[in-house]
């Protein structure tokens, strides 16, 4: 069930809603916001007020912080750390993608998100050292019920747009509980793209649990003296399936910034 986020915005902080970028979703056939958040001038651009507050699964955003806890709590070494292949996936959930079914560095996994390998280093970290991590980090809201592995994708846990960019902004800022080390490991991990104007550190997510496809692009991009801070998703009733869904998550995003200019 989708919830609203209790997120409250401080009074020095200038919220802008901008309804406008609405017709970049209508577009693309799916219901959705955008948050994003000018570090320089403290402010919040929001598409609305409603969607960027409300809580879904984080699907493969959440292997950020799952990269985090799997190096601070020492079950992976280093991002070249290689996960075995178990021998077989649930192809029904996950889809048939035979190139990533092989042993595989977290690193890689993180870049092509091959899912079956942070749900074998899921099935290492106990739930209740996951419980610490998502609490401290004020990670969406915590909820860890689901018994099967993949609780990220399948289950209560949920967060929101504003929520995910929150939680980057303090990934930015080394304001995490982890390991300076650690957060610079998985910030390089991020960047997937990079040129003389910028660089992006971003993940994508899809899942189609409760026949919902809920797609997310969330990161920050790195411009000169400036930082913007994003987190993009999409909702979408499965019965109305589009091919273009997975792309418009980019797509929906690169608009936005163009029209802001940060892009």
């Amino acid at each position: 069930m989708l919830a609203i986020s209790p997120v409250v915005f401080c009074q020095s902080k200038q919220t802008i809603v901008r309804s406008d970028f609405k017709k970049y979703f209508d577009e693309c056939g799916v219901e959705g916001g955008i948050a994003i958040y000018d570090y320089k001038k403290h402010q919040w651009i929001l598409s609305d007020t409603i969607n960027t507050r409300r809580e879904t699964l984080p699907a493969s955003t959440f292997k950020i912080i799952n990269m985090l806890i799997a190096l601070e709590t020492g079950t992976i070494p280093n991002e070249n750390y290689m996960v075995k292949w178990p021998g077989k996936t649930d192809t029904t959930k996950y889809g048939y993608r035979p190139e990533i079914y092989h042993d595989i560095s977290v690193k890689n996994a993180f870049e092509v998100s091959a899912g079956w390998a942070f749900i074998e280093l899921a099935k290492k970290i106990d739930r209740s050292v996951y419980k610490k991590y998502l609490t401290q980090c004020g990670y969406g809201n915590a909820g860890l019920s689901e018994p099967d592995a993949d609780f990220w994708n399948f289950g209560p846990l949920g967060i929101s747009p504003v929520s995910q960019v929150e939680f980057l902004k303090k990934l930015y800022d080394g304001k995490l509980p982890f390991s300076k080390k650690n957060m610079d490991i998985v910030k390089r991990v991020m960047i997937s793209e990079q040129n003389k104007t910028y660089t992006i550190r971003s993940k994508t997510g899809w899942t189609m649990a409760d026949q919902i496809n809920t797609g997310w692009w969330v990161g920050y991009v790195e411009k000169q003296n400036d930082v913007y801070f994003f987190a993009t998703r999409l909702l979408q009733d499965r019965k109305n399936n589009r091919p273009d869904f997975s792309e418009c998550r980019k797509k929906i995003t690169r608009s936005v910034m163009k029209d802001l200019k940060i892009m």
